[in-house]
Formats: structure tokens, C-alpha cells, sequence
């Protein structure tokens, strides 16, 4: 299957996509933890700011893939990338603003 454009909604702000049709789904899901997980955090602490809120979440994430990989017996380097790949898709959000 080729490739589709979708818009996905994370933290009020929407971002157009090219993905493979085969991860359309997975990327919907994805922006919907994202987005539960910024709403749990704005209701907990009552935090206002995207940022704050999006960092949080983020750590919240790479946190438990982190802890995931280690019981799967994955490498440092690859948690390492996946990290990698956090940061620069925060530095990308973070330089349109």
C-alpha cells in the first residue's frame, strides 16, 4: 500500500502527515495517548502550559519504552534512537512556535 495524508490533532495543534497506509491507524492511536495522557496531567496538576504538559508526557513515554525494551533484551543504541527520535520530533514541534 502507498502512501496517504492524513492531519493528526496533538496539544490543540494539528499536523499534516504523509504515512504509510499500513500505520495510519498505529499514528491515530498514538496522538490519542498523547492527547489522554496531556488531559490526565492538565487535570492532576493543573498545569496550563503545552510545553510543560507535552515534556511530561514525553518523559511519560520514553520512560516506559525504555522499560519495555529492557525486558525485551533490546540494546542500549536502539533505546538511544528512539530517543534520539523524541527529541527531534520536540525540537520540530517546539520551532514552529
Amino acid at each position: 500500500m502507498g502512501e496517504i495524508s492524513i492531519k493528526i490533532n496533538i496539544a490543540d495543534r494539528i499536523y499534516p502527515l504523509k504515512v504509510n497506509q499500513e500505520e495510519e491507524e498505529v499514528i491515530r492511536r498514538a496522538a490519542k495517548l498523547i492527547n489522554d495522557r496531556i488531559k490526565e496531567y492538565q487535570d492532576a496538576y493543573s498545569v496550563r502550559d503545552k510545553q510543560d504538559l507535552l515534556s511530561m508526557s514525553v518523559l511519560h513515554f520514553a520512560t516506559a519504552t525504555i522499560k519495555a525494551e529492557s525486558k525485551a533484551g533490546t540494546t542500549d543504541n536502539e533505546v538511544a534512537e528512539k530517543v534520539f527520535q523524541l527529541d527531534q520530533l520536540l525540537t520540530e514541534f517546539f520551532a514552529t512556535k
